[in-house]
């Protein structure tokens, strides 16, 4: 459609006429309040028309301005020509000037709707139809028609909005033509994200996994000093998923999170959270990668084992721990430059340790995610984005294949799926050595399997020496591999740094040569049918 020709945006304007209607009424007296002693004519709907009006503010109601009282359980009540022309008309236009005074349209100046709690009310579990009922038509419709026409019309869809107009208002009167128009784009953005949220809610009640069309909608949390480097621009976005982690979580002291600690931290209670709360277990993440992953009979003791396996990597990490942290655990943490620790909770004593350490952050998630509940990831692409389930897999016992000859010992079956829980968190192509519920040596990221186990076995050996133990943490291990062995050579290089137990998916055309090559060197494998890459 063609721009018509309309005059210019005026730089001020007057505000005569305000129309409420808010599902929050959170502040919504003093707002009203403020407005009517401005001089400006409000006017409302239902229950927030006789909150103002209790409230002893002059008030109409808007079936006064439309003729038509409020209708069909209150599904129609603003739908109409005399708030839509209200909002849309152009006031210096001669045309629309002339169209309002021929159908009696008074311009409203000030929208101020905030919309019907669909997103609370589907986080909250609702029916089908209770979630249907609160999807809001005539209040998009009036932000949008406000939004549009904001060369005139200021349109608030928070509190915080509307305290800005009051501001303006407080300083002259007037409305100034760069707040409208901030207004307006906040205004797009939240009808934007709220039709977001209805559609990804109906695409799941219609069990449609990925729909012809799909939006992702968030709330800014946090605007960084940069990204991954200081030239890159970052922002962090809430998208109200509830999921316990780094956006939920309370941070108790040190300076903003930066986009990598944010990354690291995310990456770091996920992995935590594979181990429940059956044991104590602690993790440590360097770039995205575990450097050390334990359990223990104590906080403390999951941590100094998890510290074993690369204290040098470790330095400058980031720690996440499986339950309330205590002072033991603190002080040994403290021990080193950790960026960030974070736990469900901690004991006071334990937080009084980092109030010290001025650079370290400390956060409480009051929870732990579950990593075997649905949902999805996202990853932008050139022109796109990618979405994917989030990874739920879950191996037990019951479910490995033994494809060896000789059958692991109950320490040994231990041993492999605690390696295979944490070569699932590591970026491949991802190799761990693990012993006694302790990694012992980690493989990240390289372009072959048989490089990474040359790292693996490389940490195992140098964490040895720095422990002053005789022989590597690899030896008597088990061998996690993400995917498959595409050829003997990697399982062979595992071996040769001391594992006698390996775990992986199978599935390679040589498993016949890569078993064949286990069965000669007298180790037990185990296939998991699942592979658990992470790009």
């Amino acid at each position: 459609m063609n721009a018509p020709d309309l005059p210019p945006a005026p730089d001020r304007v007057t505000p005569r006429r305000a129309l409420i209607s808010v599902s929050d009424k959170t502040g919504l007296i003093e707002a009203a309040k403020a407005l009517s002693d401005k001089g400006v004519e409000l006017v409302s709907t239902g229950g927030t028309k006789a909150a103002i009006a209790a409230a002893g503010i002059a008030v109409k109601d808007v079936s006064e301005i439309t003729g038509f009282p409020e209708m069909m359980d209150g599904r129609v009540k603003t739908l109409h020509p005399k708030v839509h022309g209200g909002l849309l008309g152009v006031r210096d236009a001669p045309s629309h000037a002339a169209a309002m005074a021929e159908h009696g349209i008074g311009g409203i100046d000030i929208l101020y709707v905030n919309l019907y709690p669909f997103e609370k009310t589907v986080a909250g579990g609702a029916d089908f139809a209770t979630a249907l009922e609160n999807i809001d038509i005539g209040g998009p419709a009036m932000i949008r028609s406000a939004a549009k026409n904001h060369a005139y019309v200021c349109v608030c869809t928070e509190p915080g909005d509307l305290a800005e107009v009051l501001a303006s208002l407080e300083s002259d009167g007037t409305t100034g033509l760069e707040l409208r128009k901030t207004l307006a784009a906040r205004a797009f953005a939240r009808t934007a994200a709220y039709d977001a949220a209805i559609s990804a809610w109906f695409a799941r009640e219609t069990e449609q996994a990925f729909p012809a069309r799909k939006s992702i909608a968030g709330a800014l949390v946090q605007a960084m000093r940069y990204g991954e480097n200081p030239h890159q621009p970052a922002a962090l976005y809430a998208t109200g998923d509830q999921r316990p982690g780094v956006i939920t979580a309370r941070q108790l002291q040190g300076k903003p999170l930066s986009y990598n600690n944010i990354a690291d931290t995310d990456a770091a209670v996920e992995l935590v959270a594979e181990f429940g709360n059956d044991r104590p277990a602690v993790v440590i993440i360097k770039h995205a990668n575990p450097c050390g992953v334990a359990l223990g009979d104590s906080l403390e003791a999951a941590y100094k084992r998890a510290l074993e396996c690369d204290p040098v990597s470790a330095f400058g990490g980031i720690v996440a721990v499986n339950r309330k942290l205590d002072l033991k655990t603190a002080q040994a943490i403290a021990e080193i430059f950790t960026e960030v620790v974070v736990a469900p909770d901690a004991d006071p004593d334990a937080i009084a340790v980092f109030e010290a350490k001025k650079n370290l952050r400390l956060l409480l998630t009051g929870a732990l995610p579950d990593p075997y509940s649905t949902g999805e990831a996202f990853r932008s692409v050139a022109g796109g984005f990618l979405v994917q389930a989030r990874d739920a897999a879950r191996i037990t016992a019951a479910e490995l294949k033994i494809v060896t000859k000789r059958q692991p010992t109950p320490a040994e079956v231990e041993d492999m799926l605690f390696a295979f829980k944490v070569a699932k968190h590591v970026k491949s192509n991802a190799i761990v050595f693990a012993k006694d519920g302790q990694s012992a040596g980690i493989g990240a990221g390289q372009m072959n399997r048989r490089d990474s186990a040359r790292i693996a076995a490389l940490r195992a050996g140098e964490a040895a020496d720095m422990a002053r133990l005789p022989q590597s943490l690899a030896f008597g291990s088990a061998c996690a591999s993400d995917a498959f062995f595409p050829f003997p050579d990697g399982l062979i290089q595992a071996i040769e740094a001391g594992a006698s137990a390996v775990i992986q998916p199978g599935g390679s055309l040589n498993d016949d040569k890569v078993i064949a090559a286990a069965d000669e060197r007298g180790i037990t494998m185990a296939f998991t049918g699942v592979r658990v890459f992470r790009h």
